[in-house]
This record gives structure tokens, sequence and C-alpha cells, in this order.
């Protein structure tokens, strides 16, 4: 059942509404002040609050600063019996999801409270769905080199420092990426990847600049770019050692001057991107070769992190090892199993040259070959 706070000062409107709602069949509480109000909204619970603006102890705009700052998931109506348009306006630029004029119109009322708990309801499911996804992709070890990977993260992540992460294939560089992202101030906007070895190199361009239409035979409409898609956010160009040289001149021009322009275009186009790139190569070492432009790694390498390999830090392989074990157990459907103590040191006994990945597929093989428990047998004999 919808649960409904109604702050305002006069007990006659209180309990006006609190009549129209308990008929819609809401549950309602009430506060008589905004002091009152906000201790009762920070314990949470409530699906919409309807606040006064002019109140004693606390007003409605004191009251929405801080249960936005708070980071409350109710939906903020805010009511006055003084507003105008602007007045109605401000509230709605400072968050407020509505705004209703007193004396309150019942079937204005009603649409708005319908249409905050729609929006509500969207918010807690985004971050149901934000978990699940994010569930997946957790850094899971108390190592000392996961652990300064950490701190590393830690002091990066709120600033804009482009950061360049090394590390072998499956070690986890996107983990990183992601955990950066996630800690930054850029963590509601998107997240947008680009796996550079995937993509040929003639189309990289299109793919990170988007194109206009006619820019070549199949540009049957115009596109936009990873750039544009991450505006406010965060581009993640993983496999950066296997972009083509015309690619790294557009990107150092993207990251000198927040500007770029589509293929077939001549209009240039600001952007605002944070750039996190990573690779599996000795950029040096194609710098000295011919293949990678020494001015685009010294702008991407501001901060440079480098994952350690599995085969650094193998006394994390006993919490992995339970962390996939429950992973893939639960998107199976299947009832947890467990591995014993000579199981785990089995596992550790192992050459892992693909990392956490090769770690991953293994755990996910002996699950489906192996019995309840997995034994060190099972490990010699399937991993």
């Amino acid at each position: 059942m919808p649960k409904i706070l109604i702050i305002d000062d006069e007990k006659a409107i209180r309990r006006s509404i609190r009549e129209i709602l308990e008929f819609e069949k809401y549950t309602i509480d009430e506060a008589e002040d905004g002091q009152q109000g906000l201790d009762m909204a920070l314990k949470g619970g409530y699906d919409v609050i309807l606040s006064d603006i002019k109140m004693p102890k606390l007003d409605g705009t004191e009251l929405l600063h801080k249960l936005i700052a708070h980071g409350t998931d109710a939906s903020l109506i805010m009511m006055s019996g003084h507003g105008n348009i602007e007045t109605a306006v401000d509230a709605v630029k400072k968050g407020a999801f509505d705004y209703l004029a007193k004396p309150i119109d019942l079937n204005r009322l009603l649409i708005a409270i319908r249409n905050a708990l729609d929006k509500t309801s969207l918010v807690t499911e985004t971050k149901i769905l934000k978990k699940k996804i994010n569930k997946g992709y957790e850094m899971i070890g108390q190592s000392k080199a996961l652990d300064a990977i950490r701190e590393m993260i830690d002091k990066v992540a709120p600033t804009d420092a482009r950061v360049l992460i090394t590390g072998g294939n499956g070690s986890g560089k996107e983990l990183v990426a992601r955990e950066i992202h996630n800690k930054s101030h850029r963590s509601q906007a998107p997240l947008i990847e680009v796996n550079c070895a995937a993509i040929p190199s003639e189309l990289i361009e299109s793919e990170l600049f988007g194109h206009e239409k006619g820019a070549f035979t199949s540009a049957i409409a115009t596109r936009k770019g990873k750039f544009e898609l991450a505006e406010g956010g965060t581009i993640f160009l993983d496999e950066i050692g296997d972009m083509s040289l015309s690619a790294q001149a557009k990107v150092l021009r993207a990251l000198q001057e927040n500007k770029i322009t589509r293929v077939g275009g001549d209009k240039e186009i600001k952007v605002d991107v944070r750039i996190l790139a990573a690779t599996n190569k000795d950029l040096k070492k194609q710098i000295a070769n011919g293949e990678f432009r020494e001015d685009l790694f010294h702008r991407l390498s501001v901060i440079p992190i480098t994952v350690p390999s599995l085969n650094d830090r193998k006394e994390d392989i006993p919490l992995l090892a339970e962390h996939f074990l429950k992973l893939i157990c639960d998107d199976n459907g299947m009832p947890l199993k467990t591995i014993s103590k000579d199981g785990i040191k089995e596992l550790q006994k192992k050459d892992w040259t693909g990392n956490i990945r090769e770690f991953r597929n293994v755990i996910e093989r002996l699950i489906i070959l192996c019995g309840k428990e997995i034994t060190d047998k099972d490990v010699k004999q399937f991993a």
C-alpha cells in the first residue's frame, strides 16, 4: 500500500487531504511543521511527500533541499496558498516532482499523486536493476595489491583526471573503470564502453564520433557517436592500443579541445566527457614502433593504474571462488555448491594465465560437472 506523508502547519488542510487520500486507499501520516516532517521523512518508507512551502521551524524550500541532499527516494510535491507560476517553476527547478496551488483541486491532487507514485516506482526499479547489473562487476579480494588499487580509485574517482588502466587479459581492467565511474560525480550520467579491438579500423571513427547522413554508402541517417552518447558521463576506451592512428589523432583533438566533428560533417560539437582507457599492450613499445601516438599516450596517462594478475594475488582465490559459486548458481537457479579447503589449495596451485576471466570459467565448469561439494580431485580433473 503506497505510503504518503502530509506536512502542513494547518490542521484543517492536513485533515481534508488525508480524508481524500485515505478514501483512495493510501496510508497517510501527518506532520505539523517542517522540522517534524523532516524527521519523519528521513526515517524513510514514504513513496510521496506533500509539503507546504510556508511553515514554522523549517519552511518547505529548506525541507526540499535537505531531503534531496539526503537522497530520498520519495517524490516531493510542494503546496502553497501564496503561489504563482514563478513559485511553481522555482520549486520544480529545485527538485520537486510537482507543485499544487491552494485551495487544492481534488482531481489535480489525485493525478499528481498517481504520477509521483509512478516516478517513485521507476526510481526503485532502476536501483534494483543497477544492483543486478553491478553484481557481476564487483572487485573481490582483500590482498594488498587489490587494496592499493582501491585506494588509488578513491583518490582518482572524484576528479576528472584521465586514467590509463593497464594489465593482462581478463585481469579486471573494466571493473576498475566501472568503479572509478560509479564513485565519480558523473555516476548518474552514462558510462559508455568502446572495445577498440572489436571495431574494424575503417569504422572506429564513425563509432566514436558519429556520422552525417550520406557520409558513406551505408550512412542512410545521421548517427551520434559514443562521445556524444557519453555526454556528461564517462567514455571507456578498452584496448586503446588497437586503435588506428587516424582515430588516435581525432581522440587527441577531442581531449585537447573538448570538441568533435562527425564523419562527413564540418560542424564542431562540444562534448563534456571523462575518458578512461585500458590496454593489455606495452604502449611505450608501440610508440617506439610508430604504432601509437606519444602525445596521446601522455594525455591519457595522467593517472596510470596497473591491475595485478591473479597469479600476483592468489590469496584472493578463496573469496573469488565463494563469489563466483554464489553468482553462477544464482544465475542458473541451482542450489548453492561449496568447494573444499583442499579444492581451494588446488586452485591456488594453478597458473592463471587468463586471470579472473579464466578463473570464472573454471568455477562454472566445476559447478556444472561436479557434485554438491567440489573437491581437490574435481579441481585436478576439470580445472
